[in-house]
């Protein structure tokens, strides 16, 4: 799996989330053997039709960090009021 192009890490990881570790290398392979099937049979390169949505959702993502500010934003957001809400030390 290349660095510069991850399509089969990124699916890796997607179905390894759902499925887990083992059924996720199965499928992986799965998808390989298709594309190297499909490649040579209908001599074209590899070109997936989902790489540039796949990719272009991978280099966007986008970390929230969850804490107390940003649990209040979304929860005003959301239409919550928050100016009843009493803060709890739970140490």
């Amino acid at each position: 799996m290349s660095r510069k192009q991850p399509y089969f890490a990124v699916k890796y990881n997607a179905v390894k989330k759902r499925r887990g570790h083992k059924k996720a290398i199965i499928a992986i392979a799965r998808m390989m053997m298709v594309c190297i099937y499909q490649m040579i049979s209908e001599k074209k390169p590899f070109a997936p039709t989902d790489y540039e949505a796949l990719m272009d959702s991978h280099e966007q993502k986008k970390r929230v960090v969850l804490n107390e500010e940003n649990a209040l934003a979304f929860l005003a957001a959301q239409g919550y009021d928050t100016s009843q809400l009493v803060k709890c030390n739970d140490n």
